[in-house]
């Protein structure tokens, strides 16, 4: 009965960790770079990026990450692209969804 319990735990186990963990480690690593740049590449700051791109992929799904980044970039554009974003309720509404992860993420990890 404890073989056929263990058997059972650990197969499951790593479909519990794929469902928490989809955010790619490219990802999270370039979160972290751009995050330890912004905050003085310190050891600190990797503590603390580190668990700001945890809080957020505990959050946000990869897939709205990526929204509301692609969402952040265009933002970022001159003229009539950037505009169109800006000038947009979707748009806006995703992006607000990441900045309410991020400051949650200031919150609990600076």
């Amino acid at each position: 009965m404890r073989r056929l319990i263990a058997a059972l735990l650990l197969t499951a186990a790593p479909a519990a960790a794929a469902e928490l963990n989809d955010y790619p480690t490219a990802a999270r690593a370039d979160y972290v770079f751009g995050c330890m740049k912004a905050n003085g590449d310190t050891r600190l700051a990797l503590d603390h990026c580190a668990c700001s791109i945890d809080v957020i992929a505990s959050i946000l799904p990869y897939e709205s990450y990526i929204a509301a980044e692609t969402v952040a970039s265009v933002n970022q554009q001159a003229g009539q692209i950037g505009s169109m974003m800006r000038n947009t309720g979707a748009a806006r509404d995703v992006l607000d969804t990441l900045r309410r992860a991020q400051a949650e993420a200031q919150v609990r990890c600076f």
